[in-house]
């Protein structure tokens, strides 16, 4: 798949964030958002979904050696339970873009909504990991980071196998609640989760 660097129409911004998220379905974790401002071609770019887990770490050391500029914010499930998981995402990018080391002349969000804070330089873009290098470069940087807490989490919470799962709602992931109860991660304002009390 051809990744462009950017669409010919936001050819006259100089430094252009790519933003994504990756955690907004888990029933445990926190939500990720990077936003990117790449400086130069990275061969291998795409939709983090789409590569293995051992490109994508490769990837993810190339991007926060030449990339430009990055931000990285981890929204933990509290943060999450007061905000709703839209509200807690958009935040997050809007965090993500405006805290950059170097100041974002527009923004290339992947999906469909754009922050307040953002709206007036920013387009939405459907799809835009599989599309734009920025976004895609953004979507590895969220997923490796949320990825890389779920297997510190696994090693403290060994029954729900976030090794696996990644705080996702497997059928073993939903058993091993049944039986343990939650944790301090999982995310009480889940339907799967609001009627078990804290065990830990």
């Amino acid at each position: 798949m051809l990744i462009a660097k950017n669409l010919p129409q936001y050819s006259h911004y100089e430094n252009i964030a790519g933003v994504d998220e990756a955690g907004r379905g888990p029933l445990a974790g926190p939500v990720v958002i990077a936003a990117v401002i790449l400086a130069s071609e990275i061969i291998g770019l795409n939709d983090s979904k789409k590569l293995s887990e051992k490109k994508r770490e490769l990837l993810f050391e190339q991007i926060i050696q030449k990339a430009k500029a990055y931000k990285i914010v981890i929204v933990p499930p509290k943060i999450i339970d007061e905000m709703n998981i839209l509200q807690a995402t958009l935040w997050g990018m809007e965090e993500a873009v405006l805290n950059l080391p170097i100041t974002a002349d527009f923004s290339l969000i992947d999906g469909n909504k754009i922050p307040k804070r953002l709206a007036e330089n920013a387009d939405a873009i459907i799809k835009g990991d599989g599309k734009i290098a920025s976004i895609a470069a953004a979507s590895i940087l969220a997923k490796v980071t949320r990825d890389r807490i779920m297997i510190k989490l696994h090693k403290e919470f060994p029954h729900y196998n976030f090794l696996s799962n990644k705080g996702y709602p497997t059928k073993e992931h939903l058993a091993a609640i049944r039986t343990h109860g939650i944790t301090i991660h999982h995310r009480k304002s889940y339907k799967p989760v609001q009627q078990y009390t804290f065990d830990f």
